[in-house]
Order: C-alpha cells, then sequence, then structure tokens
C-alpha cells in the first residue's frame, strides 16, 4: 500500500528567543539565512537518492508540507519560495495537499502573506500563545492581542481561512481569568484549529536555570505550580469542547463540518501532524529534523550497494561518511522502519555533519503505535493494529493496559484503547509502559 509523503522543514530563526525555549532555534544574523536555505534545498534535492540508500519506500507524492521553527516567517520572501521551489522540483505535491506555515504573530508583512499565497500554503499556524500582553511579554513575545488580531483578520482577507492559534497554560502571570479570557478570545475568533500546550520548561533554558535558583528574573517567581498548570488545560478541554472545538488529540483541537467526518477526527485536525502519531512515512529537513520512512524489503541488496556508492560520492554531506552509511545499510536489512534526524545545532548542521540513523524492527513498530497511537482521542484499535501488524499486536500489552485501567489513565471499549482524562495529564508515565529499554536509548520520536 502507497501512502502520501508528509514533508517537514525546520526553519531555526526567530526575532527573540522565548525564556522557556528549548528548540534548536535562536537569534543569527541574517546573513545566515541564504547559506541556511542553500543546505536545506540541496537536501531535499538528494533525498530520494538518499532514501535508496536507506533501502526505504519513499512515494514522491507529497499531501503535507509544513514549515515549523522556529519562525520561517523571519526568512526573506526570496528564501522562502526558493524552499517551496525546491521541494516541487523534486516531489509531485498533491493538488489537495495541507501546506502549513508557523507565524509568529508580527512578522506577517504585506511580502510574506504574499509569498505564501503565491507558493500554494493554505494554513497558517499562529504563534499566540496567550491574548494577554502582560503574560506574552513575560516570556519575551514580542507582539499584543491587537497584533494576533490584526493578523487574523489581514489572513482571512487574503483568503486564507484554515487558520490555527497555539496556547500555552502555565505562562508567567497567568490566571483562572487571564486564561478565561485566551480562551474566550480564542473562541470568539471562530478559527478552526487550536493548539494547547502546558508549560514545559526545560532545565537549560534562561527560565528554567531561574527556577532551579530560585530567583526572579524571567519572572520566574509568577510561574503557576503544576497543579495549576494541570487545571487550567482541564478547563481548556472543557471551553473549547463546549464551544465545537473538539479535541481529537492530546494537545489538539479542531472544529468539524456536520457530516464530514467521525467527532474523533473533525475535519480541520491536522492532516501533517496525524502522519506523525500514525506513523505514516515523512521526511524532515533542516536543524534537528526527524523522518521515518518504512523500510523496502523488496529491494536486492545488490542493487541497493550500487545505489548507495554511486550517492555518497555525490552527496557526502547529507549521507555521511561511505564506511558509517554502509554498516547502516547492512544493518536495516529486514527493519520494519528506518528513523534519521539531522544535527540538533545549526553550526553543525551548516558544517555538514552525518545524519544520525535509528533501525526500527517489528516489535518497535508495534511500541510506536500503541504509544503515538494513544494520543488521539480516537485511541487504539485492536482491528488496525491486527491489520497492520498482525494478530499478536492487538494483545502483546495486554498486562500493561489492564494496569493502566486499573490506574484510572486507560479505558477500554469495544475493542477501542483510550486515554482517559486523567490519562493524559499523565500521558507520558502512560507511554513509557510501552517501551522498551531498547527504544527508550536509541529512538527518538
Amino acid at each position: 500500500m502507497q501512502v502520501s509523503l508528509g514533508i517537514y522543514i525546520s526553519v531555526p530563526f526567530c526575532r527573540t528567543k522565548c525564556s522557556f525555549c528549548n528548540f534548536a532555534s535562536g537569534v543569527v544574523s541574517r546573513a545566515v539565512f541564504s547559506r541556511y536555505v542553500d543546505r536545506v534545498c540541496a537536501d531535499i534535492e538528494h533525498s530520494p537518492q538518499f532514501a535508496v540508500g536507506l533501502d526505504a519506500r519513499l512515494d514522491l507524492d507529497v499531501d503535507s508540507i509544513y514549515l515549523g521553527g522556529g519562525t520561517p516567517t523571519t526568512l526573506d520572501p526570496a528564501d522562502l519560495e526558493r524552499i517551496f521551489a525546491a521541494v516541487r522540483r523534486t516531489f509531485r505535491v498533491t493538488p489537495d495537499a495541507e501546506i502549513t506555515v508557523e507565524c509568529a504573530p508580527g512578522t506577517l508583512t504585506p511580502a510574506i502573506l504574499d509569498t505564501l499565497l503565491r507558493c500554494g500554503v493554505n494554513r497558517v499556524s499562529l504563534g499566540a500563545q496567550s491574548f494577554v500582553d502582560q503574560e506574552s511579554a513575560s516570556v519575551g513575545r514580542l507582539h499584543t492581542r491587537a497584533v494576533i488580531l490584526d493578523d487574523i483578520a489581514r489572513l482571512r482577507a487574503a483568503g486564507m481561512s484554515n487558520l490555527s492559534l497555539d496556547l500555552i497554560a502555565g505562562l508567567p502571570h497567568q490566571t483562572s481569568a487571564s486564561w478565561n479570557d485566551s480562551l474566550a478570545q480564542t473562541i470568539a475568533s471562530s478559527v478552526p484549529h487550536v493548539s494547547v500546550y502546558m508549560l514545559e520548561v526545560d532545565d537549560e533554558s534562561r527560565l528554567g536555570r531561574e527556577l532551579i535558583a530560585g530567583g526572579t528574573r524571567y519572572h520566574a517567581h509568577f510561574v503557576p505550580d503544576d497543579d495549576v498548570t494541570a487545571e487550567l488545560y482541564l478547563h481548556a478541554c472543557e471551553q473549547l469542547n463546549g464551544a465545537g472545538i473538539l479535541q481529537y488529540e492530546i494537545s489538539n483541537f479542531a472544529r468539524d463540518e456536520a457530516g464530514k467526518h467521525s467527532p474523533d477526527l473533525p475535519t480541520y485536525a491536522s492532516r501533517h501532524n496525524l502522519k506523525y502519531w500514525t506513523r505514516q512515512p515523512y521526511l524532515g529537513f533542516g536543524v534537528d529534523a526527524h523522518s521515518m520512512l518504512l523500510a523496502d524489503t523488496r529491494a536486492a541488496r545488490s542493487a541497493m550497494e550500487r545505489e548507495i556508492t554511486e550517492y555518497l560520492e555525490h552527496a557526502p554531506n547529507f549521507a555521511g561518511s561511505r564506511d558509517s552509511a554502509d554498516s547502516n545499510f547492512y544493518a536495516r536489512l529486514g527493519a520494519e522502519a528506518v528513523r534519521f534526524s539531522t544535527p540538533d545545532s545549526l553550526d553543525r548542521y551548516l558544517a555538514g555533519d552525518a545524519v544520525e540513523f535509528t533501525s526500527v524492527n517489528y516489535s518497535q513498530a508495534v511500541e510506536e503505535a500503541h504509544f503515538l497511537g494513544l494520543r488521539l482521542n480516537r485511541g487504539l484499535r485492536a482491528s488496525e493494529l491486527a491489520a497492520r501488524y498482525g494478530p499478536e499486536a492487538a494483545t502483546v500489552f495486554r498486562d500493561q493496559i489492564a494496569e493502566l485501567r486499573a490506574l484510572g489513565l486507560l479505558e477500554v471499549n469495544n475493542g477501542v484503547t483510550r486515554l482517559t482524562s486523567r490519562g493524559r495529564l499523565l500521558s507520558n508515565e502512560v507511554f513509557q509502559r510501552f517501551i522498551s529499554d531498547t527504544v527508550k536509548g536509541s529512538s527518538r520520536v
């Protein structure tokens, strides 16, 4: 069965770095932008040969493209156009493809908006985080409520109606009242998709170091505690669902068109992100980008060796050294899938450091199917697991599921296993029950 490909492109540049951010992004000289786009475009154009060298199946039909970051709209219009041109030269973008670009409010200049439309972008994700100016400013965001609303209005006036807003529960200074204000404004905006994240403060971020030190810089002493943040998240679930913005994944909510889809997969659910949670193939380009391709077990070993030898002579930067590539190639024969990731720092990426590979065998694939599938409100369907991975896949975690049901973290009805409301709050603990030590040590999902 052929499944269309998803493409993710990382743009690790921002106007300012949020105090809580632990992503591979930051503020750099604009002189770096063009070099970065050169490397991304080269990797895009070499990727079909690269996939052959990995003994992986690669369908050139692409039905989702996602530019994330960082802030892709900090790029010059010409660089954005170069990226989209490289994708269209290399792949067959389907007419109905979902093409998303993340945008920090205030970066949507007339030239950028015109470029997005010209490049076929039909979905924009706005990183609002909050509609309360004090909360936004406390973590280093440069926009205001008025800027967010203006961006939404201009996007709609330009014909872009498929919009998503990001909100964060647990920002400094946030209270139940201010959170209600952000939720009410979000609902009133009538956007069809909303993402709600609970603030996770990395120890190595500026805010994280200040919290550990017990200091007051970066408004650290105004960060709500974990219990308050959990209550804010649960309240968001209640309010958004009540307004017809239906939760379909732990952090994601979308409106549905009556009669179009089942309630647990609304019309405006992110088609690109669904690829991650349902283990469909995707390619990632740029700093700290991840990919997953299914193995092509039909390929002949001799043909693969010929292809990888030819490719490595022409594209050593993306593939790494001949020795490391050969060893990875032979290790992956018979694998169910291969995951690989690019360097997680801008300097290493621009220097041409090699891609890191992880082979995924059958048992690891079944584990991934469980802990990724449980993210979705539609849950895990025993019949679908059995059809894709064999009948044993539907029962291999019987004991773990029974234990998690007893703890009130999972529910099972008519062959469908789902997280409970409490299970969503403790989802990381739930997922650990489905991950072997091998996967914990080697796979980055």
